[in-house]
């Protein structure tokens, strides 16, 4: 292991994971990352090979035939993961989101149901709150659930920005309900809405149209999701209770917050594990540019700024660990962590020289994939707006 990004007093169980989960990194996924990304092809391959290893149930619990790990742990394989590719990290991440939200919002027959199954792999989970237009602006939400003679619901809109969209089979989908509330977040419900993988009608009054082109992250699809006469059951609806979908989804998001963390450190990780070997085998004017005071300088940036990342990371992952609200801390790691990923991995590519600049070498890759994490999960401004927010209700002046 290496000095940098070290997280201390881990169990034995912890420890023999993420040691086993570097080794299927080092050798199933690197190897293979440039290929696969550059011919967008989805990584069936590794996918099976995590599931073989029982990452897809690492976080639920033992009752339902997962691990039963905390999210620390479940973070920090995350870390592991995205150093070799970040699209493969991003295949568990919507998938453990949801089974979180069923973990903790779910009714016993919801979690009887999917979880077991969300453990083996064989469901695979997507989450769904924004919409073409929308952005951050949850509480605007237009795909709406009407409520017909039966009881149950009919819901028609379309949702956008599905990572895993049409390689699910289960999608947590955040819609508008009638619940007469005043504030319009309090008419929010989540619904579960299982379909099989693949894209068209998947269902009737569902359609998955297609994988959306992106400049990175790419093998992964990303889909938007149309609703158009969709029949879903009140049985369907998260805890059962329609109404509290955006607590729920607010609570999934600090999970993927910390997720989205930790895939930056992952990617700054490998940056500058690429950037500190090529700089010690690149020679300009009769030395190795490691030698260079301007490059050494550069890598002790790169180096303080991993660090700085990967131990805010395990700070909020180990306070929503204690059941505490960490979406002050949550903020402030993605912010920083995703802000340092896009300058560490700007710092390797300029070590790198022109070579950086081609596809044959990983750091052209990490370059694309880094801009991702300045927007995924809230883009850095609305971190600062929830950090600010937090801050300004704990340090209030008293009269």
């Amino acid at each position: 292991m290496t000095r940098l990004a070290q997280t201390a007093d881990l169990t034995e169980v912890q420890t023999e994971i993420l040691s086993t989960v570097r080794r299927f990194v080092d050798r199933e996924i690197i190897p293979r990352a440039q290929g696969l990304e550059h011919a967008d092809t989805y990584p069936q391959e590794i996918v099976d090979g995590m599931k073989e290893m029982g990452l897809f149930g690492l976080m639920i619990p033992e009752e339902y035939g997962g691990l039963g790990e905390s999210l620390l742990t479940y973070v920090l394989v995350v870390e592991e993961i995205a150093r070799g590719w970040m699209s493969v990290s991003g295949v568990i991440n919507t998938h453990f989101i949801v089974a979180y939200m069923l973990i903790q919002h779910g009714t016993q027959e919801q979690k009887d149901r999917y979880l077991p199954r969300m453990a083996t792999g064989e469901v695979r989970g997507a989450f769904s709150m924004s919409e073409p237009g929308l952005g951050s602006d949850v509480a605007a939400i237009r795909t709406r659930a009407k409520q017909d003679a039966n009881g149950d619901y009919v819901i028609d809109g379309e949702k956008m920005w599905l990572t895993n969209g049409g390689s699910s089979t289960l999608v947590a989908a955040l819609v508008r309900t009638d619940e007469g509330a005043e504030k319009p977040y309090q008419n929010l419900t989540t619904f579960l809405v299982e379909k099989p993988t693949g894209f068209g009608e998947v269902v009737p009054g569902l359609t998955v149209p297609g994988k959306i082109e992106k400049m990175g992250y790419k093998g992964v699809d990303t889909t938007s999701l149309v609703f158009d006469g969709y029949q879903a059951k009140a049985s369907d609806i998260l805890g059962g209770v329609p109404g509290k979908g955006f607590a729920h989804m607010m609570d999934g998001v600090e999970v993927g917050r910390v997720n989205v963390a930790a895939r930056a450190c992952g990617i700054s990780i490998r940056a500058f594990e690429l950037a500190v070997a090529y700089a010690q085998q690149r020679e300009t004017f009769g030395k190795k540019i490691a030698q260079h005071q301007a490059i050494a300088f550069q890598l002790a940036e790169m180096a303080t700024k991993v660090e700085a990342a990967h131990l805010m990371m395990v700070n909020a992952a180990k306070l929503k660990d204690s059941g505490k609200r960490n979406d002050v801390e949550a903020g402030m790691a993605k912010l920083l962590a995703s802000e340092y990923c896009a300058e560490v991995t700007t710092q390797a590519f300029r070590i790198h020289g022109g070579y950086g600049y081609s596809k044959e070498y990983e750091v052209e890759r990490l370059m694309r994939e880094a801009p991702f994490l300045l927007i995924g999960e809230g883009t850095s401004e609305i971190q600062k707006t929830i950090i600010s927010r937090g801050l300004l209700k704990e340090y209030k002046l008293k009269a």
